[in-house]
């Protein structure tokens, strides 16, 4: 048995927090960053988009918004719900991850992709999917994700920060992949949100449809039955899910039981 350093532990039931608690470092105002946790949070945007009218469906092929992926083999297979379910067939490369994550300019990336399988066949969960997620949402909507997500999300449900998103320093672009920042009771807001299956205070933050969307199960297209639209999904008996990030970061969300479990080492 590994024990690990816990930063920041969260239970809620029934709208009541029934357990917080704080590593001997932190406390309740304390900024925790995120690593894949942001991806749910990214796909979300995208469901609002859609709603918008920004963007006509999850089919429409990528290249639309990305026009640099031109001339790439499979370029003109590539949709947004391939992205969404990590089946987009691009072939990882270290290099690729160390230009988002690490890189000056994001955009130096669109020159690394190259495919190794037809989208839509195969999962393989890549950052850089979330990435071009990202940058579609961008150009789709013409305002940054962080932007976006301030409006659309952060504000209407009351965050307890301020929160941060960190981007490349050239382009200003969101690391979209990972990154976000915000507090234990943020990511529980988040998690509520989901709860809710979208609502909050009686308006529709995220479309119901989206939600279900989201939350199925689906093995169509080369997706599994426990990944879906940058969720994890949980066993058929209890319909739970979670958003999941590096290092043992969850946002877990029990509907049945009407429970959210929020955990940062």
């Amino acid at each position: 048995v590994h024990a690990h350093k816990i930063r920041s532990l969260v239970i809620i039931q029934n709208d009541t927090i029934k357990y917080e608690y704080d590593g001997k470092k932190f406390n309740e105002h304390d900024l925790h960053s995120s690593y894949s946790i942001a991806k749910s949070f990214t796909s979300a945007l995208i469901g609002i988009a859609i709603e918008e009218g920004f963007i006509k469906s999850v089919q429409e092929p990528v290249i639309k918004y990305i026009p640099e992926l031109a001339k790439v083999p499979y370029d003109d297979k590539l949709t947004i719900e391939d992205l969404l379910n990590q089946t987009s067939g691009i072939k990882y490369r270290l290099a690729t991850d160390a230009t988002i994550y690490y890189g000056r300019n994001e955009l130096k990336a669109l020159r690394q992709i190259k495919f190794e399988t037809m989208p839509g066949t195969k999962q393989h969960y890549l950052n850089i999917n979330i990435e071009l997620m990202g940058l579609v949402l961008k150009r789709a909507t013409g305002i940054s994700p962080s932007k976006y997500l301030e409006d659309k999300i952060w504000k209407p449900i009351g965050m307890c920060s301020n929160g941060v998103w960190s981007t490349d320093r050239k382009n200003g672009l969101e690391k979209t992949f990972c990154c976000i920042g915000a507090t234990a009771l943020d990511y529980a807001k988040f998690g509520k949100l989901y709860l809710n299956k979208g609502v909050w205070n009686g308006k529709h933050i995220i479309s119901d449809s989206w939600y279900h969307q989201s939350i199925r199960r689906d093995t169509s297209n080369g997706s599994s039955f426990n990944y879906n639209y940058c969720w994890y999904i949980g066993l058929k008996e209890y319909g739970d899910f979670m958003a999941i990030g590096l290092y043992k970061q969850h946002i877990y969300i029990n509907p049945k039981k009407s429970l959210i479990i929020v955990l940062f080492n």
